[in-house]
């Protein structure tokens, strides 16, 4: 019987990826697709190849019993005969869940610590976990499949190696979406000991580019806390404005925060690099103590974007965690130990305790109430008035939350907080206010508003005639909701009302993420609010692909992302949400206003930056902005150029935005080199000879008064490398674009490591004026008159002003690149000499220019697919 399958063109190039290294002799492979890529029959064609070539059993181990019976569903479509869910391994194919497997003994910890040695983690499973062991030792040539390989990088890892290490004759396949290139060092560590290398993988924005997932847009609804929450976080930054007071305090201890800081720094053991790379939070969190002008930025040190903003209440707690531990943990004296104690005090105020082994954190109470913000819950029912408006009958939106109830407080956050918000029911109600009709899906209740649940069983029934229910009002909401009430369980419920969401019985789903996470299919998702906290990659990655599955009733499907973000601008640790709202977007790349495809919040907005959120004045602007783009669907599908090539890489690029008023929006340009001002009037003339006198007066004049532009600093840079042996193709090879609201971005068509380096010497260039060691200036010539030209063409003009940059640090490190360097911004910019910081003209410029951008420009470092 031929294969129901026609493979896509991932699932044909992985497979043949895993055949390659199987005939080179690997025995472990790993696989990453998106979420909805086809992992599920990708790895049902390797196990009935591997049946068919040699007879191997094959057994699937997945993180659920909904992708459990996926796999068994999948595997009988092939006509091979059913699937096994039983552990005894006798089946050509069984398929299990990892709770099978790693079920342990009631007297043991579930899990296990790598950083322990206890012994033997099968020893200590439960006795039907070790009989399934011995079945895997005894099944003999066996195709091993881990679906969702992520849950290995978090709770099985150690046990698997230990169990899958002595079989003699095992293939094992892990399929994941999970991209390397966003794991944790630790992480990676474990995935190179359970698989090795990857073997293939392809990103979210090649399946969509592919046809194979549906475009998307990622939008966010900014909001600002309720009233009162105000009010306590008002209080709650007062408490914090104290304590930071008497931590900046010069007789606070008996050395000080910053003079521990000074001497820490300036006594590093190791190069200013190697420490940024071992330690990189704390890193981060001393050079926003640099840019606040409380320290002396370090030999080698260079402040970037995410280092030029307020500091957080969590680079106080690892400022105040490295010195309690260097310091005041080390001190016998009373000052010392009553500084602990007074920490002790406060530091719980926002979120973290405070112990002689440092600080740990505690759960914070301004997180908390930011989190589940009252006005978060409003924010949803917005959304998808928005939504609804643009989609009428067609919207399908999900809404995703932590806990179907609010929980107590917790115990560790503070007493006074406001009440908890950010529960299922609650969105529920806000969502019956707007004049909706949402259905409640979670692990343990299916509800909806009263009237609505009564027509809800009748659907329900159509769709399994044996369902005996009945509906019952749902406990302490005043008769708002009705549950459905019957024999039957989740396993039932939750595709019994996804055909109904599908088929338009309900057009609001409200749930929890451990329900409508990975193995939930509902292809018709138009929509998803995301009001949940968990911001992992895995789990970012899995609630997002419900949204993105092909929908074969709407073939132009468009799907919409919605964070919904609570910012307390006047609160130190008010940004704490928006930080999470980061975090979810770190490394996930989506299209932004421009067609480019690019990661992190940029792709949400290209006023968004990761490292502190926008002014609250501008909220209602985006907004409006977010709201109108739910109506723009075709112009989403069209940035994203479905069925056009691409090569599935990722490089780094530079945005420069100017400061000032907003600019009125042009259409977006490219900007090509030209050939270097300067440069036109030959060589000789630029080092100031009168050799090349082809120019007249006039001509040289004009030119040395051109302004060539900001992307001349591009364009210095990639010429400066070239010349310097760094690399890269020069100028010609900048791709400079000028975006609708007046933004460059500059990327080096080069080698991954070459582009790289470019965007950071550009950054460098045009960021602050702070301890460089060597300084370059860019002269403004006077007004173009005869006189001028010709002590232009003998090197003789004096300029009317000056601007002062930082070389940077690579281009400033021996006689031989800085000589590069001064050619190249000759080229561009006109003559102009490197000066040492400590000379007698640097030190002058350095003072006239200290903590200032040369040019009055932002900017902002982003990753780009293509």
């Amino acid at each position: 019987m031929p294969d129901p399958f026609v493979l896509r063109r991932f699932q044909a190039e992985a497979l043949a990826a895993v055949e390659r290294a199987r005939v080179a002799g690997r025995r472990r492979y790993w696989v990453s697709l998106p979420p909805g890529a086809g992992k599920t029959v990708l790895g049902t064609e390797l196990v009935a190849a591997r049946l068919a070539a040699e007879g191997r059993r094959a057994v699937v181990l997945a993180p659920n019993t909904a992708i459990q019976a996926q796999w068994i569903a999948t595997w009988e479509r092939y006509g091979r005969g059913p699937a096994s869910a039983e552990r005894d391994l006798t089946a050509d194919v069984t398929v299990l869940t990892y709770q099978s497997l790693a079920s342990f003994s009631p007297d043991e910890d579930e899990g296990e610590d790598e950083d322990e040695d206890e012994g033997s983690l099968v020893d200590r499973l439960h006795d039907n976990g070790r009989a399934l062991v011995a079945a895997l030792r005894d099944a003999g040539p066996l195709t091993v499949l881990l679906d969702e390989c992520h849950h290995l990088l978090e709770v099985w890892g150690a046990l698997l190696r230990e169990v899958l290490d002595p079989l003699e004759d095992v293939l094992v396949l892990g399929l994941t979406a999970t991209p390397p290139g966003v794991l944790s060092r630790r992480q990676a560590e474990q995935v190179d000991e359970l698989f090795g290398d990857v073997v293939y993988q392809a990103s979210i924005p090649a399946a969509v580019r592919e046809g194979v997932l549906a475009p998307f847009a990622e939008l966010a609804w900014l909001t600002r806390p309720s009233d009162e929450e105000e009010a306590w976080l008002a209080s709650s930054a007062t408490r914090f404005a104290e304590l930071t007071t008497e931590l900046l305090s010069p007789g606070y201890g008996s050395v000080p925060l910053l003079v521990w800081f000074d001497r820490r720094i300036g006594e590093l053991p190791v190069p200013w690099a190697t420490f940024e790379r071992d330690e990189p939070e704390l890193a981060t969190s001393v050079l926003r103590l640099v840019a606040a002008g409380l320290l002396d930025l370090p030999e080698g040190a260079v402040l970037r974007e995410q280092h030029r903003t307020d500091l957080t209440a969590d680079d106080w707690a690892r400022l105040v965690d490295d010195w309690v531990r260097g310091c005041l943990a080390r001190s016998e004296l009373d000052q010392d130990r009553s500084v602990i104690e007074d920490l002790r005090k406060a530091m719980p105020g926002i979120g973290f305790r405070v112990t002689r082994r440092g600080v740990s954190g505690a759960g914070s109470a301004v997180d908390r109430v930011l989190s589940r913000s009252a006005n978060k819950m409003r924010a949803a029912a917005e959304v998808l008035l928005a939504e609804r408006s643009a989609l009428g009958d067609r919207l399908r939106a999900v809404v995703v939350c932590d806990h179907e109830r609010a929980s107590p407080t917790s115990s560790l956050v503070l007493r006074d907080a406001p009440a908890e918000h950010g529960s299922a029911l609650e969105v529920m109600d806000a969502l019956l206010d707007a004049g909706f009709e949402p259905v409640l899906l979670t692990g343990r209740t299916v509800a909806a508003g009263a009237e609505h649940a009564r027509r809800l069983v009748e659907v329900l029934r159509g769709l399994d005639p044996g369902l005996d229910l009945a509906t019952e009002p749902l406990p302490g909401l005043e008769g708002r909701f009705h549950r459905l009430v019957g024999a039957w369980s989740s396993r039932r419920w939750v595709p019994l009302v996804t055909r109904a969401f599908q088929a338009g019985h309900c057009d609001v789903l409200v749930g929890t993420r451990a329900l409508l996470g990975e193995g939930w299919d509902a292809p018709r998702v138009s929509t998803l609010v995301d009001l949940s906290t968990a911001s992992t990659t895995s789990a970012v990655t899995q609630t997002r692909g419900r949204a993105l599955r092909v929908d074969p009733t709407w073939p132009d499907k468009v799907a919409t992302t919605w964070s919904v973000v609570c910012v307390a601008p006047d609160h130190p640790g008010g940004d704490s949400d928006w930080r999470r709202f980061v975090r979810k977007h770190d490394g996930y790349f989506g299209v932004d206003d421009d067609g480019q495809v690019v990661s992190g919040v940029a792709h949400v907005d290209a006023r968004f930056s990761p490292f502190a959120p926008p002014e609250t004045d501008i909220f209602p602007v985006v907004t409006l902005d977010m709201a109108q783009r739910t109506a723009e669907r075709d112009v989403i599908r069209a940035r994203w150029r479905v069925g056009e090539a691409y090569r599935d890489e990722v490089r780094r690029a530079i945005r420069v935005r100017e400061e000032g008023p907003s600019r009125e929006a042009e259409p977006p340009r490219t900007v090509e080199a030209p050939t270097p001002p300067w440069a036109r009037m030959g060589e000789a003339g630029v080092v100031g000879t009168a050799r090349s006198v082809r120019w007249s007066p006039w001509d040289a004049a004009r030119e040395a008064s051109r302004d060539p532009g900001l992307a001349a600093h591009a364009w210095v840079v990639a010429d400066a490398m070239v010349a310097a042996g760094l690399g890269g193709p020069g100028a010609v090879g900048v791709r400079a674009v000028v975006d609708a609201t007046g933004t460059y971005r500059f990327e080096l068509d080069a080698d991954a490591s070459t582009s790289s380096l470019f965007v950071d010497l550009v950054e460098e260039l045009l960021g602050p004026v702070v301890a460089p060691r060597w300084l370059i200036a860019r002269h403004q010539a006077p007004s173009p008159t005869a006189g001028v030209g010709w002590r232009v063409l003998l090197g003789r003009a004096s300029p009317v002003a000056r601007t002062w940059f930082g070389v940077p640090a690579e281009l400033g490190r021996n006689a031989g690149r800085r000589r590069a360097f001064e050619q190249a911004w000759a080229r561009w910019f006109g003559p102009s000499t490197v000066v040492a910081a400590g000379s007698d003209v640097g030190t002058a410029a350095l003072v006239s220019a200290y903590g200032t951008t040369p040019l009055d420009v932002v900017t902002l470092l982003r990753s780009s697919w293509s």
